[in-house]
């Protein structure tokens, strides 16, 4: 069975139109990616799709601390993210870059203040 995809590529700004034939649940084609990054980019987000989750955990005061996640997570993952989550307080003071939650959704992947709190 033959299906194809499209995906514009976000790794530059030439946002290049590629299409990725795929055939038996492999990519047998990838066309219209004027770079091997382009190339790379669609296969990667054909075949496992990530994503940065930016959100927001409470501060114990309860104001909103914003965050983020320091490497790209599976998309499929992003809900179990955002439940995890919900439940973190995080104590002040807080510095930018700071983890704030480690190994969210079981990815190995630190969750980071984006914002300086004291």
């Amino acid at each position: 069975m033959s299906e194809e995809k499209n995906v514009t590529c976000i790794v530059c700004p030439s946002g290049c139109r590629i299409k990725v034939s795929i055939e038996g649940g492999e990519i047998a084609g990838i066309s219209g990616n004027l770079c091997k990054r382009g190339a790379d980019y669609a296969r990667a987000e054909v075949t496992q799709p990530m994503r940065v989750l930016t959100t927001t955990v409470r501060l114990e005061d309860g104001h909103l601390l914003p965050v983020k996640t320091a490497r790209p997570i599976p998309k499929a993952l992003i809900f179990e993210a955002l439940k995890e989550l919900s439940g973190v307080r995080v104590k002040t003071p807080v510095e930018i870059g700071q983890v704030v939650y480690s190994n969210v959704a079981g990815t190995g992947v630190d969750v980071v203040a984006t914002r300086s709190w004291n």
